[in-house]
């Protein structure tokens, strides 16, 4: 007993020290990845804060009420909101604006695609960890399921929330660029902005230029700059604190910013964009949880994040309160000449570091509106070969490069670009309130009076700064708005008209009894082989295949309508991704298969992808004839139609299929020989000479299918499945037809406009 309980001591102490291990290890990732835009914003908030008429009050006073502001600031929202609150409520494991729409659409009937099935709550990763679909059902969740109005506004509200983000990626880049390069102007007093702006166009166009190479060959650097950079600027603010105003904690107090709205007034006010611009960024703490976890980013922010940037808001406070100047004050200028250059290469390093990941976020936050049907496809390309979330996305890429480049050019100021900033994330976060509060009622089932004054508490703090904010839509703050809607134009667009173009095939696909009357041939000839018939229907056979059976003379023994289903969810499991169902009696050898994948996977061509739904077809006819309705002579109805089965691959039986795997050459002839099945001499002639001259398939698996000697089974099985077989042998032939999407005649303009001219030039 004594050596049991020791051993269980020793394996939980083991346990304990890798979990923290583990721990530490991702905090100090995300110190990179997370917070490079966050750890910049001292580069300019004081500069943007007293730019405009509060540069005519830069009195002591003044000066601790700027930084009381930022202090209550930065603990109110990043660190009790965010890190607090809102990191609870991940998407099994993934946040950001899509995470708490997808929550809300699995939880209450809300999305607009009409392609559920029930089979889809199944999969173990459809609700959150520990939660389960609840019977409770508030009026509020009623309400909205009843109104379609309501669902597409909220639709909107997500989407142009996205959009803002996009925003945040233009402004992001050109305003942490330029905020580093301008430091240039304080050893060198004759550089000009002009020179400032060229330089900064010069990094940029060089760090979109390099994109395409992905961010894994040099994302290990991204954490020990940031590191560096943190700890740079706390030792500055510490400095500047004892070295210029020791007294300067007494701001903590928030009597000082009572005390800076009475001395202020309304330029007070006018200026709290600039105190916003010292929380720009947090949004990223909950839009990145994904690539780490809940405790890593609130173990960064806590201890490091938090402590450094109060840490140089004060000690820049500090230097405030004794140095008044009619300019408005820049970051440098509180720099001791001594180490001026090295912190102006660390801080232009880390400016770099904070543009790179909020270039990668834009690229995974497109990806997740294709998976959502809600943009335009674009090429994906994956720049790394084991981590699958390095993407890169070409036109997006020379998109943000030219809008980033207009918005340098053209404002060549950082405070006009900082007011657009502000009002990019003050309206993501605002949205953020308003679905967190969503999402407390429908999910948490917390009580509407706590959820509500969560909305009133934030909600009122973030309007407050948002209208501020407003006031300088002339100033530049206009920005962000049109491209945003523009975007979410151009997404609501897309997706209404995938909705539009679903429903159509829905309403017109072929009736099961028009395919009944064609007879087990389908009134063609029947050739050996599969054919795998792509569509975006989960039920029911789509019109193009009336439309091939009267044109095309042949088709193929083993038909598979396959559909590429994206869930309202991050991710689906390997073993839980294939819906096997039939179509038409047996010896119609019609199958259909639904392929799903999460918001966050990424659909890519797998070379086992055939193996792997040959194995799941037979899972599906050893499974069926358990049911002893649909085994009995074969027999179909139309009640038989959209019955699906969830194929686990981790469960595949071999007890009636054999494999046998080969790896080959194209010298390699007796194998080639050996797995050519019944194809004849022209087609493998043909294929050897397609071998020869793609020299990218030299050594290639073949796979092999055999039937089992077991006399255990069914007659009925054994006769489809070698049917099965046989054609798996023969090869397959990927199907897939192109439909275009058309207003009717009689509808109006703006639909006409909206389905026949944007969604085709789409």
């Amino acid at each position: 007993m004594i050596v049991a309980s020791s051993i269980m001591l020793i394996l939980m102490l083991h346990l304990w020290k890798g979990y923290y291990k583990n721990l530490l290890l991702l905090a100090y990732q995300s110190v990179g990845v997370v917070y490079g835009d966050l750890a910049t914003s001292p580069l300019y908030v004081y500069k943007s804060t007293f730019s405009g008429q509060l540069r005519h009050y830069q009195s002591e006073e003044v000066a601790l009420g700027a930084f009381s502001l930022v202090f209550w600031t930065f603990t109110l929202i990043p660190l009790l909101k965010y890190v607090l609150i809102v990191l609870a409520a991940d998407d099994n494991g993934e946040g950001g604006t899509f995470a708490l729409y997808s929550l809300l659409c699995r939880h209450a009937k809300l999305s607009l695609l009409p392609h559920q099935q029930a089979a889809d709550d199944e999969i173990s990763m459809y609700y959150s960890t520990g939660r389960t679909r609840s019977s409770i059902s508030s009026p509020l969740k009623q309400f909205l399921e009843k109104h379609k109005k309501l669902q597409t506004g909220l639709l909107l509200i997500v989407l142009f929330g996205v959009c803002m983000v996009l925003g945040d990626g233009i402004l992001t880049t050109s305003l942490s660029v330029m905020s580093s390069v301008s430091g240039l102007q304080v050893p060198l007093d004759g550089l000009r902005n002009r020179e400032v702006v060229i330089i900064s166009c010069g990094i940029l166009v060089g760090l979109f230029a390099l994109q395409y190479r992905g961010t894994h060959k040099i994302s290990f650097l991204f954490a020990p700059i940031v590191l560096i950079w943190l700890l740079c600027i706390a030792v500055l603010g510490v400095y500047n604190t004892i070295f210029w105003n020791r007294q300067i904690y007494r701001a903590l107090s928030p009597h000082y910013i009572i005390r800076f709205f009475i001395l202020t007034g309304k330029d007070g006010w006018i200026a709290l964009g600039g105190v916003l611009l010292s929380i720009t960024g947090t949004e990223a703490m909950f839009a990145d949880l994904g690539h780490f976890t809940a405790a890593s980013i609130r173990l960064a922010f806590i201890s490091l994040i938090y402590p450094c940037l109060l840490l140089q808001y004060m000690g820049q406070a500090a230097f405030l309160s004794k140095n008044r100047s009619d300019d408005p004050p820049t970051f440098y200028d509180s720099i001791p000449e001594p180490v001026f250059w090295p912190v102006f290469v660390i801080s232009t390093l880390a400016a770099i570091v904070g543009a790179q990941s909020v270039i990668t976020a834009t690229f995974s936050i497109v990806n997740q509106c294709l998976a959502l049907g809600c943009f335009p496809r674009v090429k994906v390309v994956h720049t790394s070969r084991w981590i699958y979330g390095q993407i890169y996305i070409p036109e997006i890429n020379w998109i943000l490069m030219v809008l980033c480049l207009a918005v340098t050019i053209g404002f060549h100021d950082t405070t006009l670009i900082g007011n657009a900033y502000c009002i990019a994330c003050m309206i993501v976060m605002f949205i953020t309130v308003g679905l967190m509060s969503l999402v407390m009622i429908f999910i948490w089932h917390i009580n509407l009076v706590y959820s509500l004054s969560f909305l009133f508490f934030f909600g009122s703090i973030e309007a407050t700064y948002l209208s501020s904010t407003l006031v300088k839509v002339p100033q530049g703050a206009w920005v962000p708005l049109i491209p945003s809607f523009i975007f979410m134009l151009i997404m609501y667009v897309w997706h209404y008209g995938t909705r539009r173009k679903y429903l159509y095939d829905l309403q017109n696909k072929v009736s099961m009894k028009w395919i009944l009357s064609l007879g087990p041939s389908l009134g063609i000839v029947r050739i050996p082989g599969i054919g795998l018939i792509y569509t975006e229907l989960v039920t029911g056979v789509p019109a193009i295949f009336s439309h091939f059976v009267t044109n095309v003379p042949a088709f193929h023994q083993v038909l598979v309508f396959v559909c590429v289903k994206s869930l309202p969810s991050p991710h689906v499991s390997e073993d839980e991704r294939y819906l096997i169902g039939r179509i038409g009696p047996r010896n119609y050898h019609m199958y259909r298969c639904i392929v799903r994948y999460g918001y966050k996977d990424f659909i890519r061509d797998e070379e086992n992808f055939e193996d792997q739904l040959v194995l799941s077809i037979a899972k599906f006819i050893e499974m069926e004839v358990q049911d002893m309705g649909s085994a009995s002579s074969g027999s179909y109805t139309l009640s038989n139609e959209g019955r699906m089965a969830m194929i686990r691959t981790d469960d595949l039986s071999v007890n009636t299929i054999l494999r046998e795997e080969e790896d080959y050459s194209l010298g390699d002839e007796v194998s080639i020989r050996s797995i050519r099945s019944s194809q004849s001499e022209i087609l493998h002639r043909r294929q050897l000479v397609h071998e020869h001259e793609s020299p990218g398939i030299s050594h290639q698996r073949r796979v092999r299918f055999e039937l089992s000697p077991a006399n255990f089974i069914d007659p009925q099985v054994r006769d489809e499945l070698n049917v099965l077989i046989a054609a798996r042998n023969v090869g397959v032939t990927y199907i897939m037809g192109h439909s275009c999407v058309k207003a009717r005649k009689h509808s109006s303009f703006v639909k006409k406009f909206v389905i026949d001219k944007m969604h085709m030039l789409s």
